[in-house]
């Protein structure tokens, strides 16, 4: 049996899933990622579909840890797959057979809906125990975006996944097409950060951090989460959400300024996202649980609610709790009633904040 090595750091990886539709330029993005990487700090998984995969061939040359997934859609056939792949690179890791990498990124196949594979890494508990994840980056085709919106479902979820948004190919677009482009995934995912593929460089943390930060996005600091929630709402409340391709893809801001009672809430969202989530495509929130508790930052991708991140405090005064969905086919008025008559039945009623005119 081989023995730990006793100078590996055994806590938890941070994992990065890098996703986006076909052709987008996911493998182009890596190789530039990690050319000038130390050998053996990232070990890359990948994901393809067809009878033979060829992206870890382009890859190895710099990543010579790769793993090749089985064939097939990771949203559909692949989860078992998926952890033991996870499992088997940490035992290499472990046991010297493989350098001591400090991450795993993960990229799906384009035709990935990533919930699955976010579900698999958030509530596996042997996984959970050993890996974390650290960000959903979506690689977004900036010459056929304004198609696969139209025409590709998994394309919105791989965008509303995201908590970075990266525009490739805007080389091939005039700068107006590429700065509408941009504006318009701010529509669609209002809480993801959003940038330029080809302004990425080398061992950007945002895409390779060394350490697993306490759950995916901004790292829970107590600044930067509240901050960004507060500027998503900020811009959803002045233009509140119909997307105009997706008529039926809303993005809405629920605010409160009481504070709220977790088990309740937690209880009611649990039951959304069991009931609707197919309709919720994300969640993202910031909570204020009232005098000395400090705020508690919520992340969901479908039916998938990760753990509860207790952020360390308030970055300022302002204490309002702000939810930011992304829904389709389910609207703010349908969520607001049933949080109102959920909470109201339990004994803890809310008001929700009014915005002026």
């Amino acid at each position: 049996m081989s023995r730990l090595l006793p100078d590996i750091d055994y806590g938890p990886l941070p994992v990065v899933v890098l996703t986006g539709f076909l052709g987008s330029g996911k493998t182009t993005l890596l190789r530039r990622l990690l050319a000038e990487q130390p050998l053996g700090e990232t070990a890359l998984l990948i994901n393809e579909v067809g009878e033979v995969g060829i992206d870890h061939r382009l890859v190895t040359e710099v990543a010579p840890e790769t793993r090749l997934l089985p064939s097939g859609c990771v949203c559909c056939s692949i989860r078992g797959e998926l952890k033991e792949a996870l499992l088997e690179l940490l035992s290499l890791r472990q046991t010297g057979r493989l350098p001591p990498f400090s991450r795993i990124v993960l990229e799906t196949t384009g035709l990935a809906d990533p919930a699955p594979v976010l579900a698999t890494l958030s509530h596996d508990p042997q996984l959970r125990h050993h890996f974390g994840l650290a960000r959903t980056v979506t690689l977004v085709d900036a010459l056929n975006a304004p198609y696969q919106e139209g025409s590709q479902p998994e394309w919105l979820a791989q965008v509303a996944a995201a908590d970075l948004l990266l525009l490739g190919k805007d080389d091939l677009v005039d700068e107006m097409a590429g700065g509408a482009l941009l504006k318009r995934l701010g529509e669609l995912n209002p809480t993801a950060e959003r940038g330029l593929a080809a302004q990425v460089a080398s061992g950007d943390p945002r895409l390779l951090p060394k350490r697993f930060d306490a759950g995916p996005g901004p790292r829970a600091d107590g600044a930067q989460w509240p901050l960004m929630l507060r500027r998503a709402a900020d811009t959803l409340g002045a233009a509140p959400g119909v997307s105009g391709r997706h008529a039926r893809i809303v993005s809405f801001v629920l605010e409160f300024d009481a504070s709220l009672e977790w088990d309740h809430f937690a209880l009611w969202l649990s039951l959304l996202l069991n009931a609707h989530g197919d309709k919720v495509l994300r969640v993202k929130g910031i909570l204020n649980l009232g005098p000395g508790e400090p705020p508690v930052a919520l992340h969901g991708v479908q039916h998938v609610l990760h753990p509860p991140q207790h952020l360390a405090a308030w970055p300022d005064d302002d204490r309002r709790s702000l939810i930011v969905f992304i829904t389709r086919g389910l609207a703010k008025p349908e969520i607001e009633h049933s949080l109102r008559i959920f909470l109201a039945a339990l004994g803890t009623p809310v008001s929700e904040r009014r915005r002026s005119p």
